[in-house]
């Protein structure tokens, strides 16, 4: 079991270092942040979506996620849909976000290819699945009551 722990863990490791390092390339040539990526992404693919809805799909602490919003909505990439609570009201991507939201999901797009290659529809299905049974277990794990 400790090979399987040594190499499952330089894995996961290995892949979450390349993708902030590719979330921080794609974001630089708009002079933004690699946490700024999931935010422009979920309002891009799902949005109008409120502060909560968007911290739930990024899985990110919500007080980093809030001060992320702020900023981008001070720069105008986002705005509020309507007037309100900020936590419980939709946000979407401005006009301005909107270009920048395109660009990401054609790069997530050309990585995500790029990254399958030699994988068929098959392995691709078993390896999602594999990785949700590992996070939901290590998940019930963390959460469990002592």
């Amino acid at each position: 079991m400790q090979e399987g722990f040594k190499t499952f863990s330089i894995y996961i490791s290995t892949i979450n270092r390349n993708i902030r390092r590719l979330k921080t390339e794609i974001m630089a040539k708009y002079d933004l942040k690699c946490p700024h990526v999931s935010s422009f992404y979920y309002l891009y693919t799902d949005g109008p979506l409120t502060a909560k809805e968007l911290c739930d799909l990024c899985q990110e602490d919500k007080g980093a996620l809030s001060r992320s919003i702020d900023y981008l909505e001070k720069e105008g990439f986002i705005e509020n849909v309507q007037r309100g609570r900020k936590y419980k009201v939709p946000l979407s991507l401005t006009e301005k976000g909107k270009v920048i939201g395109k660009y990401l999901v054609g790069k997530i797009d050309e990585y995500f290819i790029k990254a399958s290659v030699g994988l068929s529809e098959a392995d691709r299905a078993a390896l999602f699945k594999g990785l949700a049974t590992v996070s939901e277990n290590l998940e019930s794990i963390v959460t469990r009551d002592d």
